[in-house]
């Protein structure tokens, strides 16, 4: 297993306590010089706040780990690809790697806001992409 991989199955626990508590299962992890820093799942109906998406638990919960609000020298794991809003948060912090499980055609960033990350951000796409993806249809498929 890859270490991509590795970071990216935590995502997925993470996004599993969302399926479990009946929120949209998306998990997220910060890893800050091989270690995990944030650890986070979306929120959005536990705080009734349309901003409370995984991505933005995590650098809120990795920049107070780090007492700044630059993630300079992170990894950002998300099991969806970032929403525009979530890509503008991963921009301002300046993460420099991001790494997604499976792409969001209808909210995704590249669709809507593709500059949105730091300009030297590196990101992949599409790490255990059928198992994010699988848990997002089963999540909407119960919902329906």
């Amino acid at each position: 297993m890859s270490e991509d991989e590795r970071y990216m199955r935590m995502a997925l626990d993470e996004a599993m306590q969302a399926f479990k508590a009946g929120e949209i299962p998306i998990g997220a992890v910060v890893v800050c010089q091989n270690r995990v820093i944030a650890r986070a799942h979306n929120l959005t109906e536990t705080l009734c706040d349309v901003t409370a998406h995984a991505e933005m638990q995590a650098i809120t919960a990795a920049a107070n780990t780090l007492g700044g609000k630059y993630l300079t020298t992170c990894t950002l794991y998300v099991t969806v690809e970032p929403c525009t809003m979530c890509a503008g948060a991963i921009g301002w912090a300046q993460l420099p790697r991001i790494v997604y499980g499976c792409a969001d055609e209808k909210r995704g960033y590249t669709r809507f806001a593709p500059h949105a990350l730091h300009p030297k951000a590196q990101c992949i796409g599409g790490i255990l992409e059928s198992e994010c993806r699988q848990l997002m249809q089963d999540f909407f498929k119960q919902k329906r």
